[in-house]
C-alpha cells in the first residue's frame, strides 16, 4: 500500500531518521499504516525494578493527558490522606424528638464524600431511622459550605451540560447528581414507559416518546432529551425502536441541594418514614454536636472507582478534599492544584511540566510529559501503599475502561493501566508485566487529529505487544 506522508513527516526522516528508528517496527508500522505523525507520539517505558529506560520518544513533550492525570490526583491523594483515610457525613437534629417524631429540622452536612450514591444514602438513612426517628415535622437543612465551587458552567467544556462527566463537585453530593432514565416498549398501548432510578418527585418528566418498528440500534436509540435552566423538567420526545427491551440513559437532573431534597424525601417515604417539609441551604453551628457521624468508604477503594471507571467527579472530589484538608475549609479547586504542587516539591517531582487543571482530565489544557508522569509511576513502586494503587489501575481485557480491550490475546491481565481518551487525545499509563516476569512502568500519550477514534489504541496495542516480549 502506498502511503501518502504530509510534509513534516518527510522532513522528520531526513533531519532524524536514526531516532525514528528506535520505535519498535509494530509501533511505526501501526503509525504509518493510519498515516498518523510519528511525532504526535510520547513513549516513557521504565523497568520499575532495574531503572532502566527500556524506550523514550518523545518523552519530553507536554502533551495532553485525558483522564490518565487522574494517576496523579490519586497518586497525591493516597500520599497525603492515606489508604485509610475516609470522609464524613454529619447529620444533626436541630430539634426535640419525642417518641419518634422530631419536632424540629434533620441537617445534613457533607465534607465531599466522593460515592455517596443511592445505596449509600439508603444506609445513611437507616441509621437515622436506628435513632428512632420515623416522623420529621420541620425541613431538611443542608449543609454543602465545605467546598467553595464558585460559578460553575457545566456546558463549558463541550456544550453537554447534562452528561454526567460535566458534573461539579459539592460537598454533599450524593449519587453524582445523576438519574438513570430507563425506557421499554409497550407494544399495547403503542407507547414507551419511561422510569426514573431513582425516583425523584420535585423532577417533572414529559414523556412524548412513540414508537416505531426498527432493531434496536441509533444514537440515543431515537430519543431527544431536553430540559429547562435547573434541570427540573426534563421533556423526551422521539422515535423509540420496538427492538429494544429495554435501554437506559443515564443524566443530570435537578441542583445539587434539590436533588439531595429529592432522593432525601424519596427515600425516606420508601423506608416508612414520614417527611413533608420543604429544604433550606445553610451553615451549621460549629459548636453544634451531631446525631450521627456516617462515614465514607475507605480511599484505597474510592481510588479505584476513579482509575478503574474514569470518574471524573469523583476525582474532582479529591481534589477539592485535598484542599479543604491540608489549607482549611472551604476546599477550592485552586488550592487543591495548590496542594499537589508542593507534594510535589516535597517528593523530589517538581521538574514536572505540569498542568493539571481540574485534577480529572476533563480540559483541553491539561499538559504532562510523558517521562514526568513515568517518574510519578516510578515514585508510586517504591511506596507501602503500592498495592492499593496499583489495585486501582484497570486490568488489561478484564475490568474497568480496559474489560473489552485486550481480550483473546496475550496481554490479557498482564497490565495495570489506566487509559485516557478524547476528541483528539488518547493515552495510557500504568504497569505491565513482560512474558519473561520484568515489571514495566508504560507511558504513551499521543494527541493528533481523530486519534481517539481508532488509530491510537492500535498503536498502544502494537506497543504493549513488543514491550510483552521483552
Amino acid at each position: 500500500m502506498r502511503i501518502s506522508w504530509p510534509l513534516g513527516i518527510v522532513m522528520l526522516f531526513v533531519v532524524s531518521g536514526a531516532a525514528l528508528a528506535d520505535l519498535p517496527a509494530a509501533v511505526l508500522n501501526a503509525l504509518e499504516v493510519r498515516n498518523v505523525p510519528a511525532e504526535s507520539l510520547s513513549i516513557y517505558v521504565e523497568d520499575v525494578d532495574s531503572g532502566e529506560v527500556v524506550l523514550r520518544w518523545h518523552d519530553e513533550e507536554t502533551r495532553n493527558p485525558a483522564s490518565t492525570i487522574k494517576l496523579l490526583t490519586t497518586l497525591a491523594a493516597l500520599d497525603i490522606l492515606g489508604p485509610a483515610y475516609r470522609w464524613k457525613t454529619e447529620v444533626y437534629a436541630n430539634g426535640s424528638i419525642t417518641g419518634d417524631a422530631l419536632d424540629g429540622d434533620l441537617l445534613l452536612k457533607g465534607h465531599g464524600d466522593p460515592f455517596l450514591v443511592t445505596e449509600r444514602v439508603w444506609q445513611l438513612l437507616r441509621n437515622i431511622r436506628n435513632r428512632g426517628i420515623r416522623e420529621i415535622k420541620g425541613d431538611l437543612l443542608i449543609d454543602d459550605s465545605y467546598f467553595d465551587v464558585g460559578d460553575y458552567d457545566p456546558a463549558a467544556f463541550d456544550r453537554q451540560p447534562l452528561r454526567a462527566y460535566n458534573v461539579a463537585p459539592n460537598a454533599l453530593l450524593m449519587n453524582f447528581k445523576v438519574v438513570r432514565y430507563w425506557f421499554e416498549p409497550d407494544e399495547e398501548a403503542g407507547a414507551v414507559s419511561v422510569r426514573l432510578d431513582p425516583q425523584l418527585d420535585n423532577l417533572q418528566v414529559e414523556n412524548r416518546l412513540s414508537l416505531r418498528t426498527g432493531s434496536c440500534r441509533g444514537y440515543q436509540r431515537g430519543i431527544t432529551i431536553t430540559a429547562n435552566g435547573p434541570v427540573d423538567q426534563v421533556t423526551f420526545s422521539g422515535k423509540f425502536p420496538n427492538g429494544c427491551e429495554r435501554y437506559a440513559m443515564d443524566r443530570t437532573a435537578l441542583s445539587h441541594n434539590e436533588f439531595v431534597y429529592g432522593l432525601f424525601r424519596s427515600l425516606w417515604r420508601e423506608s416508612g418514614g414520614v417527611f413533608d417539609g420543604g429544604w433550606k441551604n445553610v451553615v451549621a453551628e460549629e459548636e453544634a454536636e451531631p446525631l450521627l457521624v456516617f462515614d465514607s468508604l475507605p480511599l484505597r477503594e474510592m481510588i479505584a472507582r476513579v482509575n478503574k471507571h474514569s470518574n471524573n467527579v469523583m476525582a474532582r472530589q479529591l481534589l477539592y478534599t485535598l484542599s479543604a484538608e491540608a489549607d482549611g475549609h472551604p476546599g477550592t479547586e485552586q488550592g487543591g492544584k495548590k496542594v499537589i504542587s508542593d507534594w510535589l516539591v516535597d517528593n523530589g517531582l517538581d521538574s514536572c511540566k505540569l498542568a493539571i487543571e481540574n485534577g480529572a482530565g476533563l480540559s483541553r489544557d491539561a499538559r504532562i510529559t510523558a517521562a514526568d508522569l513515568g517518574s510519578l509511576l516510578r515514585f508510586a513502586w517504591r511506596q507501602p501503599y503500592m498495592p492499593e494503587y496499583l489495585a486501582s489501575m484497570s486490568l488489561s481485557g478484564l475490568d474497568g475502561t480496559l474489560s473489552r480491550r485486550f481480550r483473546n490475546t496475550e496481554l490479557i491481565g498482564k497490565a495495570h493501566l489506566k487509559t485516557g481518551s478524547m476528541d483528539h487525545v488518547t493515552a495510557i499509563a500504568g504497569y505491565l508485566q513482560t512474558r519473561s516476569g520484568r515489571r514495566f512502568a508504560v507511558v504513551a500519550l499521543q494527541n493528533y487529529e481523530d486519534i481517539h477514534r481508532g488509530p491510537g489504541e492500535e498503536v498502544q496495542f502494537a506497543l504493549l505487544r513488543w514491550l510483552y516480549e521483552q
